[in-house]
């Protein structure tokens, strides 16, 4: 399925989950109408002292599998961007806690969420929050604009995650945090599994395995990656899901059982990372537009000074010493130490 086909769909299962809040329903990662059925993913992520006061329409239509905002270190003055805000309840919650002087953003591309997320922003009063309509993968801010980064179980959905990945890295200034919630895989999936839409827009099929995460945040630039699990998810709770993508929880629950987790996944934006998007090598030319001619100028017959002695090149790999992927990872750029 092209990325463009799987927008749609997502677009779609969205956009009824926003009516369904708005009409006093309780919406569901994987479609439940009844909120005692409601799925184990999408159940009791927040306490009921942090959403007291919030519109009840944007905690109905709370779609996530963690909360970032309390993981997240927000620091008044700050400025937040949830990636795929849905109902606003986490933006709503990121506004509290950066104050007026901060700034919280909602980005999300199905118009019925955005309505949704409008009007609850309205009857909860406050100033420091605005929503944006967009796709994750194409951010609508400019470079360096942003101090954190949050997502509740939305990146997943994305048939691109390196390219959202690559633009949360834009749009993130220097020394930025990237503090996000998403369904983790340990191990292999059945085919099944992967090729089911239901499970996909369920925030299952599309979840990376954690080194595959800790691998595509490097490639885009990100250092001090952490994956916390907040949650296992055993087989039996998982049996609703796998009825309504049409497959047999029989044969197919033993091979998922506790291989999906909730977890929480931190990354910063290096300090020295202003440049985006530049390969070293050209940031070197720039600073340095004639190297033959520097190098001439500099050398011990024009200086008259004497040629240091030359040391073989250190070929230990940069990123050996300091891995952090988990056993049984090999291949990746973590791992290898390969330049990102």
């Amino acid at each position: 399925m092209s990325q463009q086909n799987l927008e749609d769909v997502v677009k779609q299962k969205y956009a009824a989950a926003a009516k369904q809040a708005a009409a006093g329903g309780v919406a569901c990662c994987g479609g439940a109408a009844d909120p005692s059925g409601c799925d184990p993913i999408t159940k009791d992520l927040y306490d009921r002292t942090q959403i007291a006061g919030l519109p009840q329409e944007a905690v109905a239509a709370s779609l996530g599998c963690g909360n970032p905002t309390a993981l997240a270190e927000l620091r008044l003055g700050e400025t937040v961007l949830d990636l795929g805000s849905g109902g606003g309840i986490d933006v709503l919650l990121s506004a509290k806690r950066v104050g007026p002087t901060g700034k919280a953003y909602g980005l999300d591309m199905t118009a019925e969420m955005l309505a949704l997320a409008r009007e609850n922003q309205r009857k909860s009063g406050l100033g420091n929050v605005e929503f944006l309509q967009g796709t994750i993968e194409e951010i609508p801010l400019p470079d360096n604009s942003v101090d954190v980064i949050i997502s509740n179980c939305v990146i997943n959905l994305s048939g691109d995650k390196d390219r959202v990945l690559r633009e949360a890295f834009r749009v993130l200034r220097p020394g930025g945090r990237l503090a996000v919630s998403d369904v983790v895989v340990r191990g292999e999936l059945p085919a099944e599994i992967r090729k089911s839409m239901e499970l996909w827009v369920g925030c299952i099929a599309g979840a990376l395995e954690e080194c595959e995460y800790r691998d595509k945040l490097l490639r885009a630039g990100f250092a001090s990656i952490d994956i916390e699990p907040t949650r296992v998810y055993r087989s039996e709770e998982a049996l609703d899901f796998l009825i309504r993508a049409g497959l047999d929880p029989e044969k197919v629950a033993p091979e998922t059982d506790g291989k999906f987790t909730s977890a929480f996944i931190r990354a910063v934006k290096p300090a020295g990372a202003g440049l985006v998007g530049v390969p070293p090598a050209a940031v070197e030319k720039s600073m340095n537009p004639n190297p033959t001619t520097a190098s001439a100028a500099a050398s011990p017959e024009t200086t008259g000074t004497e040629e240091p002695e030359r040391r073989p090149p250190d070929t230990t790999p940069a990123h050996a010493a300091n891995c952090e992927c988990p056993p049984g990872c090999t291949g990746l750029a973590c791992c290898s130490g390969e330049t990102p």
